[in-house]
């Protein structure tokens, strides 16, 4: 039986916030344990919670990006569930009215290009954190509690583990043009979990799911969805049944493994927060930070191949990162050849921030440093080959290129009359590959280009050189 893989993802974005959701404890990764909890945090008696207004600002940023409704009145709730790291015994989330609403996302996966619905996004604050691996007993970390959160909740409508790979991209790429999570999946401001199912080709109804979670990298994502589709397909094969569980991913051994049966939504028991009023946004706010949106990567990704003519791929690359694409423009504002420097940059720049490990905007080659280096390639001031020189001892010199290429000696002979006679000269001594090239092997062309680039100790201008050499073998 052929079978059509289902997914859907909740993806929890930890937000930029300097305050937690609800009180103004700091909300920050990491920090002596137990230092930035309060009575709030802790759900003392006689508690009460204030929402942060950034966090709502950020919320509305996204859902505009993503082309969401955004509502006007919205409500949190309780979410009930007794577990160690939750001291309250209830999250405050929000249910059946969430700030945002239906929106869609593009995504472009082997160069074809797919819209994924989006259900809802919604605010909440984060649990607790508990650390197993220090004591004998678990110890509990009170310094997340609180911590401001928006859940993106998708269709299910990825049909493989390549789409949630390229949708879960593109979210972190929205995430990071809009300034509002750093999407380090590593500490844990980033997280996802998968809805997958399986069903017979070509039927409607869904199959009964199982959610993924302890996913931290976008490609445990991929292996995990990858894993659960066959392993689900093997239980309807040998005549099993799907039972609704949640699922834990063990990268070490590459495989999911069973957690808990899977709750509904009547298992929280939700029910509106009365501490909280209504969440009321005044269309006045939400048109002012529609205003504040920066080009998204599908935007400049568009601008990138239709204005600078460049390929679907280098605007991809480009694109992905909003430092990268911001650098490269930068870049191009003192370079004439959009497609040269786009090549630098994916190329030496991207090669160069790798090895350093270091931000994009840090380097010494500046964007103003490359797009003069490139502007002395482009006019045959110096060749490429020499420009890849000067490009690295710009970075450990941190000197303009000019100033390099003076010092260095690197300029390129261009002198017509010059770099003739040394032409002249290599063809009268080599009348042996003159007559071969003339009965045809036009692969000596490089010989004598390669000659007179040594004769020059590689400064002449290998295009001058060539248009020479092809002018006297011509005659």
């Amino acid at each position: 039986m052929d079978f059509e893989t289902v997914v859907g993802l909740e993806v929890h974005a930890q937000l930029l916030t300097k305050t937690k959701m609800f009180c103004a404890c700091a909300s920050k990764f990491g920090g002596e344990p137990n230092t930035r909890g309060c009575p709030v945090c802790l759900g003392l008696p006689g508690s009460l919670p204030v929402l942060n207004r950034a966090a709502v600002d950020m919320a509305i940023r996204m859902g505009l990006a993503v082309g969401c409704t955004i509502e006007r009145t919205s409500i949190f709730a309780r979410k009930n569930y007794f577990y160690p790291d939750l001291p309250k015994g209830y999250q405050i989330s929000q249910y059946d009215k969430p700030i945002c609403g239906k929106g869609s996302l593009p995504i472009v996966v082997d160069g074809v290009t797919k819209t994924i619905g989006i259900t809802r996004i919604h605010l909440e604050e984060d649990a607790g954190k508990l650390i197993h691996d220090q004591d004998v007993d678990s110890l509990f970390d009170v310094n997340r509690c609180g911590t401001p959160l928006i859940e993106i909740v998708s269709e299910p409508e990825m049909h493989s583990a390549q789409d949630a790979y390229a949708y879960l991209s593109a979210i972190k790429q929205t995430l990071e043009y809009l300034g509002i999570c750093d999407c380090n999946m590593e500490e844990g401001s980033l997280r996802c979990d998968a809805n997958v199912s399986i069903r017979p080709l070509g039927q409607q109804k869904l199959g009964t799911k199982t959610e993924l979670k302890n996913m931290n990298t976008f490609r445990g994502v991929e292996k995990a969805i990858e894993y659960e589709v066959l392993r689900q397909k093997e239980v309807i094969e040998i005549g099993g049944t799907i039972i609704q569980q949640t699922y834990l991913w063990d990268a070490q051994n590459g495989r999911t493994e069973p957690m808990r049966s899977k709750e509904d939504a009547h298992d929280y028991r939700y029910f509106p927060e009365p501490d909280l009023p209504a969440l009321i946004v005044e269309e006045s706010r939400v048109e002012a930070l529609k205003k504040e949106l920066p080009e998204l990567p599908p935007e400049k990704r568009r601008r990138f191949t239709e204005v600078l003519g460049l390929t679907p791929y280098m605007a991809e690359v480009l694109a992905a990162s909003r430092p990268v694409a911001d650098y490269f423009e930068r870049t191009v504002s003192f370079s004439t050849d959009a497609r040269l420097t786009a090549n630098w940059v994916m190329g030496e720049v991207l090669r160069l921030q790798k090895d350093k490990n270091a931000p994009v905007e840090t380097l010494s080659v500046t964007p103003r440093r490359l797009g003069e280096l490139l502007e002395l390639v482009s006019k045959g001031i110096i060749s490429t080959q020499a420009a890849k020189k000067v490009f690295d001892l710009i970075e450990q010199q941190d000197k303009d290129p000019e100033i390099i290429v003076e010092e260095q000696g690197l300029k390129q002979i261009s002198d017509t009359g010059a770099l003739e006679k040394i032409v002249r000269d290599i063809i009268v001594k080599s009348p042996g590959e003159i007559a071969r090239f003339k009965a045809g092997e036009q692969k000596l062309m490089g010989y004598f280009v390669g000659e007179a680039m040594k004769q020059t100790k590689g400064k002449g201008n290998p295009k001058e050189i060539h248009k020479l050499v092809s002018g006297m073998l011509a005659n």
